[in-house]
């Protein structure tokens, strides 16, 4: 693009962001022109991109054990595309979506990720929930050279050209949350229980070498429940009988309502154990009741909670499209960066070819974000904050702990 050409274009986009921000619409970055950015020029890959539309994709699952937790995804990710659209678009086109869902089925989420990226050409997709979605589905987004945004919080040990990371790795989750409670709790003893698959117990090899090595304390249980899975008693006598000061909790998706309810039924309840989970965000507590993890502690970087304008705006908007009892958790949140992200990637590229829009996003700060200032590593992830939240018995959670800005770091010397 010429020099004569990009002020034409900044003029432009000044004036398009002017009424953006008179919308009262978040802004990733300013807004374009079909006619400035011709189909030939933006896309060189054979993407599904038009002059006047470019397709993405939408991979979550809608249905199986995982709907309770990524639901808010799909809801989040469709809300900023909506967003996105009524400003202009990206690069002067109308985003189109096309959903698949993953089904709560690791091989099905390689399979529609193919079908995605091969068929239906899609640009990005914004997707995946568990780290074992993601892990089947990478080696498809690497030799296809798709772009991939997962926005769930995660063990770390990966990075990948072909994917943006929008929640949080484990120095940013993990090892600050256990950080927090050794210390306000004074805590020694720690139980450790997740689902069965890679991300809990990545999360929990983690957190014992943080706590045997760093915090001084001991993990006296650690135990793994297969996912769906609904009987705890088993696991909750021996949490009885060892007494530790602190369950750190990795269960996930449906699993969930029935751990908490069980553990509330067994006597089990803040008033009489510590508790810090890093799986239960407020999408989980519509399905588990706030009366049973009332007082419970949860490790995010966002709670619906959070006193800030663009949350507030975020949460208003939000719930005008969904409805006054929807609720807004960490993932969600996470999921709703994604598309505001790959905006700016593709904006900033004056490109939608994968390559030229990944170079692009790196040092990209997004002062918009609901959950407040966040900027894009090098390395793909984000420097965000870690939060506490204590639950209360209406499902929503008091932050009692915020950290400075965290800078992302997915290899942490002596955790791998």
């Amino acid at each position: 693009m010429s020099n004569s050409d990009r002020r034409q274009f900044m003029k432009k986009t000044t004036a398009l962001v002017a009424v953006s921000l008179a919308l009262g619409l978040p802004i990733g970055i300013n807004v374009a022109n079909a006619a400035d950015f011709p189909t030939a020029t933006v896309n060189t890959t054979g993407l599904a991109v038009t002059d006047t539309t470019v397709k993405v994709g939408i991979l979550h699952s809608a249905t199986g054990t995982m709907a309770i937790s990524e639901t808010g995804s799909i809801q989040a990710e469709k809300l900023a595309i909506a967003q996105i659209n009524e400003m202009g678009g990206v690069l002067g086109r109308k985003i189109e979506v096309i959903q698949e869902d993953g089904a709560s089925d690791w091989p099905t989420f390689a399979e529609k990720s193919k079908k995605l990226l091969e068929n239906d050409k899609v640009a990005t997709v914004f997707g995946c929930w568990t780290s074992a979605s993601r892990k089947a589905a990478l080696p498809v987004f690497e030799k296809d050279n798709g772009l991939l945004f997962y926005p769930t919080f995660y063990e770390g040990l990966e990075q990948s050209k072909n994917v943006f990371y929008t929640g949080q790795e484990a120095t940013q989750q993990i090892l600050a949350g256990l950080d927090w409670i050794a210390k306000e709790k004074k805590a020694k003893t720690f139980y450790l229980i997740g689902s069965d698959y890679i991300w809990p117990r990545t999360s929990m090899k983690i957190a014992r070498k943080h706590i045997e090595q760093h915090l001084g304390g001991t993990v006296v249980g650690e135990e793994y429940i297969a996912l769906g899975d609904t009987q705890f008693g088993s696991v909750i006598n021996k949490i009885k009988l060892k007494k530790p000061d602190v369950i750190y909790a990795a269960v996930v998706g449906g699993s969930n309502v029935a751990w908490f309810k069980q553990l509330n039924a067994a006597g089990l309840n803040a008033k009489k154990q510590n508790m810090l989970t890093i799986s239960v965000t407020e999408d989980e507590v519509l399905g588990i009741g706030g009366e049973n993890l009332e007082g419970f502690y949860s490790a995010m970087k966002y709670f619906q909670s959070l006193k800030n304008p663009n949350n507030e705006k975020f949460v208003a908007d939000f719930k005008k499209a969904y409805g006054d009892a929807a609720v807004i958790g960490d993932v969600t949140q996470a999921a709703y960066l994604g598309p505001w992200l790959w905006k700016a990637a593709v904006e900033r590229a004056g490109s939608f070819d994968v390559d030229k829009a990944v170079a692009a996003l790196p040092g990209y700060e997004l002062t918009t974000a609901p959950e407040g200032y966040v900027k894009v590593d090098p390395n793909h992830h984000l420097h965000s904050k870690l939060r506490i939240g204590q639950w209360r018995k209406d499902g929503q959670a008091d932050v009692v702990y915020e950290s400075d800005l965290i800078a992302p770091d997915p290899f942490p010397k002596g955790y791998q």
